[in-house]
Formats: structure tokens, sequence, C-alpha cells
């Protein structure tokens, strides 16, 4: 059964930095679309980050020179560095792994890590 596993979310101050990580069992990173979603409440999801095999990445505005994220294909892992968080940034965060050819929203899911930014 393939299962997705974020970690790393937790309550910060607004400025602070947040690592969080998705991990992978049974699918194979180095083939798929990956991405980083969150949701916020009463808000729908929305698309933080996604890179596709070749490692080509592409940023939201919202968080573009603030967020990095970076792949292991070998290890069927993902993070996601946040940096200078802002109140905005609070919502559950999502990993997704999908096929090239899937649509948007399609594919897997993790279970999400809450991330809290407040002062």
């Amino acid at each position: 059964q393939v299962q997705l596993v974020e970690s790393g979310g937790g309550l910060v101050r607004p400025g602070e930095s947040l690592r969080l990580s998705c991990a992978a069992s049974r699918i194979a990173f180095a083939v798929l679309r990956l991405g980083w979603y969150r949701q916020a409440p009463g808000k729908q999801r929305e698309l933080v980050a996604v890179v596709d095999p070749r490692g080509n990445i592409d940023y939201s505005d919202s968080v573009k020179g603030r967020f990095t994220v970076s792949k292991d294909d070998p290890k069927n892992t993902m993070t996601l560095q946040m940096n200078s968080l802002e109140p905005g940034d609070t919502a559950v965060y999502f990993c997704n792994a999908r096929r090239i050819w899937e649509e948007e929203g399609l594919g897997y899911w993790g279970q999400g890590t809450q991330v809290t930014v407040s002062s």
C-alpha cells in the first residue's frame, strides 16, 4: 500500500522557520510529479510548490523566495524548507505524488501536518 507521511509541522512565531518532510513508501519519486499543498481553515487547498521528475520546481507567488523544496529520489523523500514564516502561512500542509499524466489533485496524498504561525 502506497503511503505518504508528512512530518515537521508545529507552532512558530512570525519570521521563524520550519522544515517539513514527506516520506513515501511503495512508490518511486523519481518518476512522479511531486507537490506541496496547504489548506487554511475555511479556504480551499492551494498549491505551494510542484517539482517534476527532472527536478524543475515551480513555487506559488505567495511563497517564492521564502520556501524551498528539495527531494531525494533514492530515499523517496521530499522536504519543504519554510523561512520567514508569516501568519498567512498557517495551514495544514500536504504532500502529493502523482503520475505525470494525472491531473492536479489526483495521485497519492499524505495525511497532512499542521503549521501554525502566531505571535
